[in-house]
């Protein structure tokens, strides 16, 4: 009985270890009360010698889950659902607003709220799945998350900038 436990670890171990993708920074848009459908972004790194394919994704939240991309052609905006999304050998794709992302519609447990937590399965072409739980996002912490490392630290809200630099401010406006 012990020597099947210690096994069983060990082949356990070595497929976690054998995991040729992650995914990383991954959130689902939330949503306001009456919107079914929603998106989600993240991205994925293949650390294998082999290109790969998502192929599919699924979660009991909505009825329905599709990849897409969207592009801007003369000057309109348009988007695609797309068969599956192609992540080169030693190296990454992300998925993000305009772009490459998932397409969540039939939302279940209506509204998405910023904060919560839901399992999405990833199925790829070398048979690895992988199950998350993905965090719900504001709009506005999606936005912010990509734009804040372009920001001039001048420029951010204050509640995003250090201490120092608010007492900098309240010292410059009391003078």
């Amino acid at each position: 009985m012990f020597k099947k436990l210690i096994l069983s670890l060990l082949l356990l171990s070595s497929v976690i270890y054998a995991s040729s993708i992650e995914i990383t920074n991954a959130y689902i848009r939330a949503t306001p009360p009456m919107v079914p459908n929603s998106a989600a972004f993240l991205s994925i790194v293949n650390n294998s010698k082999e290109d790969i394919t998502l192929d599919s994704i699924t979660s009991n939240i909505v009825s329905n889950i599709e990849m897409h991309n969207s592009s801007m052609k003369n000057g309109v905006m348009s988007m695609k659902q797309v068969k599956n999304i192609l992540i080169k050998a030693n190296s990454s794709t992300t998925l993000k607003p305009g772009s490459l992302h998932i397409m969540l519609f039939g939302i279940k447990n209506k509204p998405l709220k910023a904060g919560d937590k839901h399992e999405f399965i990833f199925n790829f072409s070398n048979k690895e799945i992988l199950t998350l739980d993905l965090s719900v996002k504001s709009v506005m912490q999606g936005m912010m998350h990509s734009k804040m490392k372009k920001m001039p630290h001048s420029l951010m809200p204050m509640k995003m900038q250090d201490d120092s630099t608010m007492k900098h401010k309240k010292m410059m406006e009391s003078k």
